[in-house]
């Protein structure tokens, strides 16, 4: 097995662990056993716990991105059509992940590092769907309106996965949240 294959096993089966688990479970050593590997392999490719927590997270994030760059690419350049795009992909992915997703983000903020990673990364997604708003106003979209968006994303996407909203309602409420959005900030800017 290559050095990249073994890497991408060891990502899907910690996720694995964490989905049966949860992720106070997920350890180098746990996840070693689970691979019938020796933990000197694992670690020479996760040389922390931490740096377990940021490659899952990172293969989040890079299946969150590559689903909105899809959705986005099939709808027509209108608000109300990348508005949904954007729901849709976002709430698809979290619902995808499920519970695991949240113990992730969890461990990712207990640590500093751990939370200035996830920060970073919250920030690249925020500015991705900024980009494809942006065209609607004239002007940049205010980090208060990506901030308002991002949390009704997070939180409707949630309760989904959790199974306490239908998925149908969730991208309704959250299109509806980004269209409302982006027209408060556009009369806000043209004022």
């Amino acid at each position: 097995m290559t050095r990249e294959d073994r890497h991408g096993q060891l990502v899907t089966l910690a996720w694995t662990i964490v989905r049966e688990e949860g992720a106070d479970a997920l350890t180098l050593g746990r996840l070693a056993h689970a691979a019938g590997i020796t933990k000197p392999v694992v670690y020479s490719h996760f040389p922390s716990r931490a740096a377990l927590l940021v490659a899952l997270f990172e293969a989040y994030d890079a299946t969150q991105t590559f689903a909105l760059e899809q959705a986005l690419d099939a709808v027509e350049h209108s608000l109300a059509e990348r508005a949904r795009a954007i729901a849709t992909a976002h709430v698809d992915c979290v619902v995808t992940h499920g519970r695991e997703l949240a113990g992730v983000a969890a461990a990712l903020e207990g640590a500093p590092e751990l939370a200035d990673y996830k920060r970073r990364s919250d920030a690249a997604y925020s500015d991705r769907c900024r980009s494809f708003l942006e065209p609607f106003v004239e002007g940049t979209l205010p980090a208060s309106t990506m901030t308002a968006v991002l949390g009704a994303a997070e939180a409707l996407s949630a309760e989904a996965a959790a199974g306490n909203l239908d998925t149908r309602e969730v991208y309704d409420e959250l299109t509806a949240t980004i269209v409302d959005g982006v027209e408060r900030s556009r009369r806000r800017i043209a004022d």
